[in-house]
């Protein structure tokens, strides 16, 4: 077996413009179970689109872009659905990033032997294949991007910007996220930035350049995001998975008020996950619990227990067919760093 036996069927991205989902909405809006849910949950995005003061937040985690969702994301940046994302470094980097560079992820199997895998130099995400060669060259043009910017301390969204500015005249495949983002001035923060590809690359960028290199400030980044909120006041989160990206985002109204600031709890709140709740943690906690915390308010929330690349096509294939996003004003938060 060769290498080039086993990375021969890419993952085709789902193109939710391509098919209007709004007849399944309907009929799962007389159903029950998850698929209640499921049209529960695009209800509440769609009163996002429309309240005109609503600030959109997607949270990103897990490794659905690899998995056949790069363009879902892509097209809700594209198509004025979201304002501001939280994402994991891979979501980003390895995924989005990597594939804006003109690499690709691989339909595989979980029945295979990842001994023989390592041997090919082959990572696997499930059913999903990378050639770590290319992952890499990800890092290293990382690397690339933070030595030609100044020695001092970023915030994880000023560096992904200048991750973006690149591809504006590097990208092999254009429209990524990552690029997008950037052209429409919707910041990205990924606070653990370098659980990630991203990672290899800036410690090599520091090992090599021990007098003057550049370092990440996660402070920064929750201060950041923070005023996003102190200025939007009512905001939304769209939430796929869980992990640090759901909490850095609900925390941003604590530190709001640590700041001497009231803000509103997140008003809108729709949380994809496959992760339980019996035993205290669900991703870091259900949205009601979060209540208790003064992050999120119940009026409009709603947790999807479903695997996210089954209902988030559908979601956003009807919200994109709705046409709520065409009325709605960008935000371009990106500017008020400016």
């Amino acid at each position: 077996m060769k290498k080039k036996d086993v990375l021969k069927n890419p993952v085709r991205h789902v193109d939710v413009t391509a098919f209007d989902a709004t007849p399944i909405i309907t009929a799962m809006r007389e159903m029950s179970f998850t698929s209640r849910d499921t049209a529960v949950a695009a209800d509440i995005f769609s009163r996002m689109l429309r309240d005109k003061g609503c600030t959109i937040v997607l949270s990103l985690a897990g490794s659905t872009s690899a998995a056949g969702c790069m363009q879902i994301y892509a097209d809700m940046i594209r198509h004025n659905m979201v304002d501001v994302v939280v994402a994991t470094g891979a979501s980003i980097v390895d995924m989005d990033f990597f594939e804006a560079l003109g690499f690709k992820h691989y339909k595989g199997s979980p029945a295979v032997d990842d001994r023989k895998l390592r041997e090919l130099y082959i990572d696997r995400i499930y059913d999903t294949f990378i050639d770590e060669e290319q992952l890499q060259a990800c890092d290293m043009t990382v690397k690339k991007i933070a030595d030609r910017l100044p020695p001092k301390p970023y915030s994880s969204r000023e560096f992904i910007r200048e991750m973006g500015r690149y591809l504006t005249t590097h990208a092999v495949k254009k429209g990524s996220l990552v690029e997008l983002a950037y052209r429409r001035n919707v910041p990205i923060f990924c606070p653990a930035f370098i659980d990630s590809s991203a990672g290899f690359g800036l410690v090599k960028h520091q090992v090599d350049r021990p007098e003057g290199h550049l370092t990440l400030d996660a402070i920064r980044d929750f201060y950041e995001l923070t005023r996003i909120k102190m200025e939007a006041k009512t905001t939304g989160i769209f939430m796929i998975g869980g992990g640090v990206p759901k909490n850095f985002v609900q925390d941003t109204v604590i530190c709001a008020e640590v700041l001497g600031k009231e803000v509103p709890m997140h008003k809108y709140a729709v949380q994809i996950t496959v992760a339980d709740a019996r035993d205290g943690a669900c991703s870091s906690s259900t949205l009601k619990e979060a209540s208790s915390w003064g992050k999120v308010d119940t009026t409009f929330e709603q947790m999807v227990f479903a695997e996210a690349t089954s209902v988030l096509p559908l979601i956003v294939s009807y919200l994109y067919h709705r046409k709520d996003w065409k009325k709605r004003k960008r935000r371009e938060w990106s500017k008020l760093f400016a």
